[in-house]
């Protein structure tokens, strides 16, 4: 049967890649999305180790009963991916408090509420990885990613400090940090913008907008080569703690390494 995979957000971009992957490396998959009938209509043809269910991450009591119908089913399950999100991307003083507070709904406490729902049965077996799609925005955030970027910095905190408490008991983890990918994300249906109208921001807004637009199916990003990374990580008896995938990424995050490094010397000099 190989590994059990409980993938999340699994009917279109990142997550139906890593599904793909992990069915042809001979993995059994649970794939959910809030609608079962679109992760079987993104997949096509049965495959007899593919399981759509439907899961809305952001109801806590449904996760618990995906995890504990998977676990009985399978009699585990060796692999968890938080994939589900989505993304504001905009001016923070154009999102109203609804808006920001769904963006976290959603990337933060809904992956919280899967993990929640799964580490039990992880530490019952001691053993179990937890792949959590983050992003470089988790790491760096730009005028336009402020709240994207907010609630992926909140999930790297978290996980961060999750890992080095279930670490002893058997359990890996696993940050990655794509980059701009070539997927729906950057449409309408994984993003949204903020809603008011800032004179102040208007041309800076209008700038990002024709950028996100620009960006979207021509990002350096190939999600196919990811999701294979992923599958290949999984079976690695060392995993690293993040994995920062894309040239873009990579260029990002050390840029903000390298002012990190300046601004602790400076803060030296001042004391």
């Amino acid at each position: 049967m190989g590994m059990v995979w409980l993938i999340t957000g699994a009917s279109r971009g990142l997550g139906r890649e890593i599904a793909r992957a992990a069915l042809d490396s001979g993995e059994t998959v649970v794939a959910t999305a809030r609608s079962a009938d679109a992760v079987r209509h993104a997949f096509g043809s049965d495959n007899p180790r593919l399981h759509p269910l439907a899961l809305d991450i952001v109801d806590g009591e449904a996760a618990k009963s995906v995890a504990a119908e998977v676990a009985a089913r399978f009699g585990g399950i060796d692999v968890l991916v938080n994939n589900a999100g989505y993304a504001e991307l905009g001016f923070f003083e154009t999102f109203t408090d609804a808006e920001v507070r769904r963006q976290f709904e959603v990337n933060l406490f809904g992956t919280m509420n899967v993990v929640r729902a799964v580490a039990p049965h992880m530490r019952e077996r001691r053993s179990g990885l937890i792949v959590t799609i983050s992003s470089v925005s988790g790491l760096v955030s730009n005028a336009g990613g402020a709240v994207y970027s907010a609630s992926k910095f909140a999930v790297e905190g978290w996980m961060e400090g999750f890992a080095q408490e279930v670490a002893p008991l058997g359990i890996r983890s696993l940050l990655v940090e794509p980059g701009m990918l070539r997927t729906e994300f950057m449409n309408g249906k994984s993003a949204s913008f903020g809603s008011i109208d800032i004179p102040d921001y208007a041309e800076a807004v209008a700038q990002f907008r024709a950028f996100v637009d620009g960006a979207n199916g021509n990002q350096p990003g190939d999600p196919t080569l990811l999701a294979a990374r992923i599958v290949a990580l999984a079976s690695q008896d060392e995993v690293p703690s993040r994995f920062v995938f894309g040239d873009d990424a990579r260029q990002w995050v050390s840029a903000k390494v390298d002012r990190l490094r300046q601004e602790i010397a400076r803060s030296e000099d001042r004391t």
